[in-house]
């Protein structure tokens, strides 16, 4: 009896959390959660491996932790100022290169 109340409060926190929150990604989503030992575990897709995880300490610092990893997973990696400088020396040898053919040529 106690794991199925227990299991309701954690159904009712997270459905609290989705009217709090209701453009989040997991309201919207709707993520499997479930209890690993002291954690709380937020998961969309079929395996941790292939889907989108959230964990946290309680219900809500789990979906929070999902709404994270669910909007990183959707935003393009920051390219950093020596990622640019890089790709700028490779345009800059590239351009060389080429007018140095036309010039040969």
């Amino acid at each position: 009896m106690e794991m199925i109340e227990g299991r309701a409060t954690a159904m009712e926190r997270m459905e609290l959390y989705f009217i709090a929150n209701p453009d989040s990604p997991s309201a919207m989503r709707r993520p499997r959660l479930s209890v690993r030992g002291e954690l709380w575990v937020a998961l969309l897709g079929s395996t941790v491996e292939e889907g989108i995880l959230g964990i946290g300490p309680t219900v809500e610092a789990a979906l929070r932790a999902f709404d994270a990893q669910y909007l990183a997973a959707l935003s393009p990696p920051v390219q950093t100022a020596s990622r640019r400088a890089r790709s700028g020396h490779r345009r800059v040898a590239q351009l060389k290169f080429n007018r140095g053919f036309r010039a040969a040529v």
